[in-house]
């Protein structure tokens, strides 16, 4: 919401600079991202008036005027605008002036006549994007005057974000009121009283969904000036507004939507037919837009309609069909109120993003559409002239919200704020917020206006005692209550335990959307169907996410794209995988790396990344189970993972992660720069743990034996590690793998791996045939599983 200070404080004027005022309504919730001057600077820009016009005598599109500013002697100036003319008042730089961007004017020649100044757009003076000529000026403007104290530029715009919660602040009289509360100063309303009809002419209403649209306002005016121009500081407040002027008709409706609050549309009455109705959209409804687009509304939209059809998407936009031309000359002018729940989400539905659905969808007044009829009647009649016809006023009490009295306890109000705020300031800050405030024995009984739908609860009138009292003036006290530590079970791996590991290990922490880019989607997981959202945000996030991997692997793309070559980012989120029962919504644990294996340093050698190295990163991850023997790293292909390089993790024979490099192809897809590997792990399944028991230690000597076999390349290391231990027996208390060989002396198709057994008894020493014996069948069972061989 952009706000015009200079507008403002014609409403409430508070003794406050226009920072204090930013500062006052940021502190209230009102947050105001930035201020900015309402117009850039420039100087020597005076009125100017064109007392004759010829035409140039070497070019067919350049004209020479006399202008009058307003000294002895008029200036000769060359002009091309189309629409300069004689009388008209333009904005004109002198001779030595400076335009924005730090334009000056000097003496010139253009095509051999002298130029002494010139006539301005709106775009030179930096007012607008676009011009298609002069900027035109009143005509009872005084020549010489400064065009700045004219437009009243010395201004400040205000940009206001709101929360969804106040609707009732996207009008100038919402943030006039809030400004006069928050400094205990008069507020003066706009006064809107009735235009008398002055025709008989009604144009009926039917509302056929009360529900969506229980109340509608309409008004016939005839005989509007088709050629009237909108006056300048209407012109100019809208400027300052950020809504493009279009015209007398249009601009009175926003004009209004800016001052109230509702949001109005203006109908070519010509075009219409027989009655206005309210309805849902129905099979075969077809409606072309005001911005051109064809659109084929469900059954859910609420539809302006008349005998023949769709007029327009009810708050949300007009339709070509009815849309006021410089022909029209009767216009049917209509103030609704749509509930937000009817317009939520609808404008997105098909691609739009209107100032009518962005305050229907908040909420605008119940109460506001007959004073806004008629203000904006005024305003028109005021400037393109007409003659009204009686207010048509179709309603359906049953169904407008209803207006609650709640009770506000003042021993709550100091539970909440720890301090007590006196019963006189109570009442006043609520009254001036619009409230009906009746004192009770030990209470008040409170009614909000009916623009505030974000009011419903006594925590509610309390929120708004402590914005306007001040956030800053509350005490900062310890809280009252009674602390408990949380117990921490031993047999469940916390979370941050996991985080914490790979940020020890170089990763960071990534959080990306829960909704993803299709593509990276199919990609990734072509064997799952997400869920697709009916109103995304923009079409690469349009699908809910199976898996961590798609926001991950944008998020690596993103800093690859700005020289990041080392990347190391893990996320923990929700997954939503579709199932026969509904949605399942599951925590996964997942990951990402590709670069160097080690940052860049002088004490190791530079090496890329590898599958192992990420297995390392999981390993230490699963090894916090307190069981990391349970977990199994089993060779199997997934669709995104390289099929040499790609393993499921079972424990207990249930799936609960994915290991692997991303598949070539994959990655060619997703523009991914290099090798980058992948995991993914299901913390339901990695989070169990062992609990912690004390064992105790041998108090005999332990014997080492190293173990050198040759097998198959087939074989993997887990398999044989199960083997030993398995022929190891009571004795054997750890064997694991230091060495793998493959060359000169070992057959092609074989490897050779080495493993260090340590043996050890609780009870005696053992001997060396013990040990020998122990040794002897762990070979045996190699050689019979797996074929294996000493080797020599």
């Amino acid at each position: 919401m952009k706000v015009s200070e200079r507008w403002l404080r014609e409403w409430v004027d508070p003794a406050v600079s226009g920072a204090e005022l930013a500062a006052q309504l940021t502190m209230a919730g009102l947050e105001v991202d930035h201020i900015e001057p309402a117009a850039p600077a420039f100087e020597s820009v005076v009125v100017g008036r064109v007392i004759d016009l010829v035409s140039h005598p070497d070019a067919d599109r350049l004209r020479v005027a006399t202008v009058d500013v307003g000294v002895a002697e008029p200036l000769r100036i060359v002009c091309g605008a189309p629409n300069v003319a004689v009388g008209m008042c333009a904005p004109t730089a002198l001779i030595g002036a400076v335009l924005p961007g730090g334009f000056a004017i000097k003496p010139s020649k253009l095509r051999g006549v002298e130029s002494r100044g010139m006539l301005c757009s709106a775009k030179e003076l930096g007012l607008a994007e676009s011009s298609d000529g002069l900027l035109p000026l009143p005509a009872d403007s005084q020549p010489g005057q400064n065009v700045r104290e004219l437009l009243a530029l010395e201004d400040s715009i205000i940009e206001i974000e709101l929360t969804p919660n106040r609707g009732d602040c996207l009008g100038m009289e919402g943030i006039a009121r809030e400004v006069a509360t928050l400094n205990r100063c008069e507020f003066r309303p706009l006064s809107t009283d009735s235009v008398p009809p002055v025709a008989d002419t009604v144009f009926p209403v039917t509302l056929l969904d009360p529900v969506d649209c229980p109340r509608y306002v309409g008004r016939v005016i005839r005989g509007v000036n088709p050629a009237a121009e909108t006056p300048l500081w209407m012109w100019e407040r809208l400027r300052r507004a950020g809504v493009r002027s279009l015209g007398p008709l249009v601009d009175v409706t926003n004009y209004v939507m800016l001052e109230l609050g509702q949001p109005m549309h203006a109908f070519d009455l010509g075009r219409l037919t027989r009655g206005i109705e309210v309805r849902r959209a129905r099979p075969g409804d077809r409606l072309e837009l005001l911005n051109g687009v064809v659109v084929e509304p469900d059954v859910e939209t609420l539809l302006i309609t008349d005998q023949n059809g769709p007029l327009a998407l009810a708050g949300i936009m007009g339709g070509e069909i009815s849309s006021c031309t410089d022909a029209t000359r009767d216009v049917f002018l209509e103030s609704a109120f749509f509930t937000p729940a009817s317009i939520a989400g609808r404008a997105r539905r098909y691609g739009l993003q209107t100032d009518s659905s962005y305050r229907f969808e908040r909420g605008v007044d119940p109460q506001l559409q007959r004073r806004a009829a008629e203000r904006a009647t005024r305003l028109l009649l005021d400037i393109a002239g007409g003659q009204p016809g009686p207010l048509v006023e179709a309603v359906s009490p049953a169904h407008l919200p209803a207006e609650p009295a709640i009770r506000l306890r003042p021993e709550r109000l100091r539970k909440l704020l720890g301090m007590d705020v006196p019963a006189a300031e109570v009442e006043e800050i609520l009254r001036r917020l619009g409230m009906a405030v009746a004192i009770e024995v030990d209470h008040w009984l409170v009614a909000p206006p009916s623009s505030r739908f974000d009011i419903a609860l006594e925590v509610d009138l309390i929120e708004e005692i402590a914005r306007i009292h001040g956030y800053d003036r509350l005490p900062g006290n310890r809280p009252l209550t009674r602390m408990e530590m949380p117990p921490q079970p031993e047999g469940r791996v916390a979370l941050e335990r996991f985080k914490e590991t790979l940020t020890q290990r170089g990763f960071q922490e990534a959080i990306t959307y829960s909704f993803v880019d299709p593509a990276f989607q199919r990609c990734l997981d072509p064997e799952r169907q997400p869920l697709t959202l009916a109103n995304p945000i923009s079409a690469d996030l349009a699908v809910m996410r199976t898996s961590l991997w798609p926001g991950l692997l944008k998020a690596l793309v993103y800093n690859q794209k700005r020289q990041q070559t080392r990347i190391r980012l893990f996320e923990h989120g929700l997954n939503f995988i579709p199932a026969i029962d509904g949605l399942r919504q599951e925590p996964y644990f997942a990951g990402v790396a590709t670069g160097s294996a080690l940052p860049e340093q002088w004490g190791a050698p530079a090496r890329p990344l590898d599958f192992f190295d990420l297995k390392a990163d999981v390993e230490a991850l699963l090894a916090l189970s307190g069981e990391p023997e349970a977990f199994v790293f089993v060779a199997v292909p997934h669709p995104a993972l390289h099929p040499g390089q790609s393993a499921r993790i079972e424990r207990a024979g249930a799936v609960v992660g994915w290991l692997g490099a991303l598949h070539p192809r994959v990655a060619r897809e997703l523009d991914v720069e290099g090798d980058a590997f992948l995991f993914e792990l299901r913390l339901e399944g990695v989070q169990t743990a062992r609990t912690p028991m004390f064992q105790e230690l041998s108090k005999f000597p332990a014997s080492r034996r190293d173990l050198a076999i040759v097998v198959d390349e087939s074989v993997t290391v887990r398999a044989i590690q199960d083997c030993i231990d398995r022929h190891g027996g009571e004795r054997l208390r750890e064997a694991w793998l230091f060495d793998v060989y493959r060359g000169k002396g070992i057959a092609v198709g074989k490897k050779s791996l080495a493993f260090g057994l340590i043996l050890q008894d609780f009870s005696h020493n053992l001997t060396d045939s013990m040990v020998e014996k122990t040794v002897s069948g762990i070979i045996a069972g190699l050689a019979g599983q797996f074929g294996a061989t000493l080797r020599v």
